[in-house]
């Protein structure tokens, strides 16, 4: 609901090329900027999509969207605070923030020199108001824009709610199938832990504001570099959001943003737990 109010917001009170000559000319700065507007936009992983897809059509670049889609479920004020009330300051606060940022990054600096019509889909059917008349600007009053905010989320709200009915149905029989049992066996292992856990943040399609404390409860049997790979992978790429992407994106692109992310983490928290041993 946040999210597709955020996007109505956003497409009836930003204009178009005002918000485009804003934008960041350096790759590098751009999917920064990208990675932290969580910051501004507090949303988790199934309101960023359509809020995503809402800033694509005000014409941001494919890579600073990526870098924002990425790293919003995570850096953002409210999960910022339920991570920190679950493990505090500490290895798990501070990794599961860089790490989120840096995964977001890179991911977006890979997606920078790809053309739009390589990324997002060509014709996607967006809600939108009617600001213009005959080519020129209808000027509307507070109460016509915030009307139209409201039909923009119900808009959105039912055509992405429907992915995320079906996400959250598959995810709920996968848990319903698979033993966790079974794979709860393996935490202690630096590698097969990792694994795990990455399965887990995809089958259980957690809320990135509440999964700290669902990671906790695993903190005592398994890795650090494990938890990190939960809290981080999980909000990026899971069930649900899947679906979603494919309302805005390419099926290769999909593809890579469920491929990239993973690899990454992988890595990273493979390094944590055979050399940093936290």
């Amino acid at each position: 609901m946040l999210g597709t109010l955020s996007s109505g917001i956003v497409e009836v009170f930003i204009d178009r090329e005002a918000f485009f000559s804003r934008l960041p000319k350096n790759k590098l700065l751009g999917v920064t900027l990208g990675a932290l507007l969580g910051l501004i936009f507090p949303v988790c992983e199934c309101g960023v999509v359509p809020l995503t897809r809402r800033l694509y059509n005000k014409g941001l670049p494919p890579a600073i969207g990526i870098a924002f889609l990425m790293a919003a479920p995570i850096v953002n004020p409210i999960v910022i605070l339920s991570t920190f009330s679950a493990f505090g300051f500490g290895p798990i606060f501070w990794g599961r923030i860089g790490l989120s940022l840096l995964i977001a990054i890179l991911t977006g600096l890979i997606f920078a020199g790809q053309p739009t019509t390589e990324v997002l889909q060509s014709q996607v059917d967006i809600p939108t108001c009617n600001l213009h008349s005959h080519g020129h600007k209808v000027k509307l009053t507070f109460t016509q824009k915030v009307i139209q905010i409201a039909r923009i989320t119900v808009d959105e709200l039912f055509e992405m709610g429907q992915y995320l009915i079906l996400g959250s149905l598959l995810a709920a029989l996968m848990q319903t199938l698979v033993p966790q049992s079974a794979l709860l066996a393996l935490g202690t292992n630096p590698f097969a832990s990792i694994m795990i856990m990455l399965l887990l943040a995809f089958i259980l399609s957690i809320c990135s504001t509440v999964d700290a404390f669902i990671a906790l409860s695993f903190a005592a049997s398994f890795s650090t570099g494990s938890i990190l790979a939960f809290l981080v992978y999980g909000p990026m790429v899971d069930i649900k959001s899947i679906f979603m992407f494919t309302r805005v994106f390419k099926k290769k692109t999909v593809a890579y943003l469920v491929i990239i992310p993973f690899l990454m983490v992988l890595l990273i928290t493979l390094f944590i737990n055979y050399q940093v041993n936290i």
